[in-house]
């Protein structure tokens, strides 16, 4: 193997040309992108208590829920993310079509565009447990409104899952309730006609009963759609994102740098590959 400083010194005109045409080259590259601008919002998961009755309502217990979510819900909230719901959302919302200047026209715009807006996000877990939503834009103010916006979906997505339980229970409240009325109704009117015989205290128990549970129903029912209406939220927002200062993307100097030290190493491997060739002729 040919000496080093013997290899540099005889073929350096030709490595400092291919170090100068790599340089060039991906300057020239970087200088036509587009700077690419960063903003994140930082957000903890609040607890999935919060939507729970006994949370609220019940003095005895309330100390035994934790006042912040976990980790796990953050992976849920993360998964969402992954999928295209949110981004087409956002896609018609924000007209994303027109921002992107995509030429498609309706729905193949649409999708497009939420592609465009995915691919330039990303929602991930620190390793504090904050959910981190980070978007890139070449326009410095819209990517902090895409950032906040996508966290605000996110929100509401999972608020809507989390009172979907409440709501039902609403729903099963209520028709037990009509039930039991129905049947106060209906021991009411047989106890007219009956009033004539004397009133029955075994009928006259049954139907205070079903009245208690009447209003037991309706407290429960109140309690709930309270719950339903106050829309807990799943994540508590802790950092909006703000207009970056600087592009993030992309990073001319690691990459010039990076190119330098690839470029003389290839161009070594040039200059070797040279000198064994001639070697070989000679």
């Amino acid at each position: 193997m040919p000496d080093l400083f013997y290899l540099v010194s005889k073929w350096w005109k030709q490595m400092v040309a291919i170090v100068a045409i790599s340089l060039v080259a991906v300057s020239i590259v970087l200088y036509l992108k587009p700077a690419q601008y960063l903003s994140t919002t930082t957000a903890l998961p609040a607890s999935t208590f919060a939507a729970d009755k006994a949370s609220i309502f019940n003095d005895n217990i309330q100390q035994l829920y934790p006042a912040m979510g976990s980790p796990g819900d953050l992976d849920m909230i993360i998964g969402t993310a992954q999928l295209d719901t949110v981004y087409l959302a956002l896609a018609d919302e924000f007209d994303l079509a027109g921002h992107y200047k995509i030429r498609e026209q309706g729905d193949a715009a649409k999708r497009k565009a939420a592609n465009r807006l995915k691919a330039n996000t990303k929602v991930t877990r620190s390793d504090f447990s904050e959910l981190k939503v980070k978007v890139w834009d070449a326009d410095k103010t819209f990517a902090p409104q895409m950032a906040n916006a996508i966290t605000e979906k996110l929100q509401t997505i999972h608020q809507d899952i989390q009172n979907s339980n409440n709501i039902s229970l609403i729903k099963k409240l209520e028709s037990g309730a009509e039930k039991l009325q129905a049947d106060i109704d209906s021991f009411d009117f047989r106890k007219m006609i009956a009033d004539s015989w004397g009133p029955s205290e075994a009928q006259e128990a049954t139907r205070k009963a079903k009245g208690e549970q009447v209003q037991q129903y309706e407290k429960l029912i109140n309690q709930y759609q309270l719950l339903v209406d106050s829309k807990q939220p799943v994540l508590i927002i802790i950092d909006k994102a703000r207009v970056a200062d600087w592009p993030d993307k992309p990073k001319k100097l690691p990459i010039l740098l990076a190119t330098l030290v690839l470029s003389i190493l290839f161009s070594l491997c040039i200059a070797l590959l040279l000198e064994k060739r001639k070697v070989m002729k000679q």
